[in-house]
């Protein structure tokens, strides 16, 4: 009797230490989330600036799991970051994204704007909606990055997810 007990004992302590490491492992995607929700971000470079970690291509479908995220943060590394818009999550993450996409940032701003503005204010972010409709974009460009470029493709915008879209970066 006292074996069964043992062994029922052991086998519960597995499975709550594997739960418990299993919840506490996050990816750096996840925390770098984390912080930007928490306004506790603060990755700094060998000059002292705060700066986006090095993610790559293998990041992004973490990546697009947060670009429909419209909540609010307070802060974001980039050259120009507030003047007067709201700083939204999914806005950044694909920011992000289109960084690692190009290989340099994608601009000094994390914000798009109409790709006919003309001048940075507030008033030419894009809404709510028309930010959906850019995540959607990204998520679609990335799917179909699955499907290689030939010489019979045609899409002027293969591999360009905002083209057509009237938006751009800022």
């Amino acid at each position: 009797m006292n074996k069964i007990v043992y062994y029922l004992i052991t086998i519960c302590l597995i499975f709550c230490l594997n739960s418990c490491v299993n919840d506490s492992y996050q990816s750096e995607v996840g925390v770098f989330i984390k912080e930007l929700k928490a306004g506790t971000y603060n990755n700094k470079n060998d000059k002292g600036v705060i700066v986006v970690p090095q993610f790559d291509a293998t990041d992004i479908p973490e990546l697009l799991k947060y670009a429909d995220d419209l909540s609010l943060i307070p802060t974001f590394p980039t050259l120009y970051n507030s003047n007067g818009g709201k700083l939204r999550l999914g806005e950044c993450v694909l920011w992000t994204i289109e960084t690692i996409r190009l290989g340099f940032p994608a601009s000094m701003g994390s914000h798009l704007v109409y790709a006919n503005a003309p001048n940075y204010e507030a008033m030419f972010f894009l809404s709510d909606q028309e930010l959906l409709v850019a995540a959607a974009r990204y998520k679609s460009w990335w799917e179909n990055r699955n499907y290689p470029r030939t010489i019979w493709t045609i899409d002027p915008c293969f591999d360009e997810p905002l083209c057509g879209s009237g938006f751009r970066w800022w």
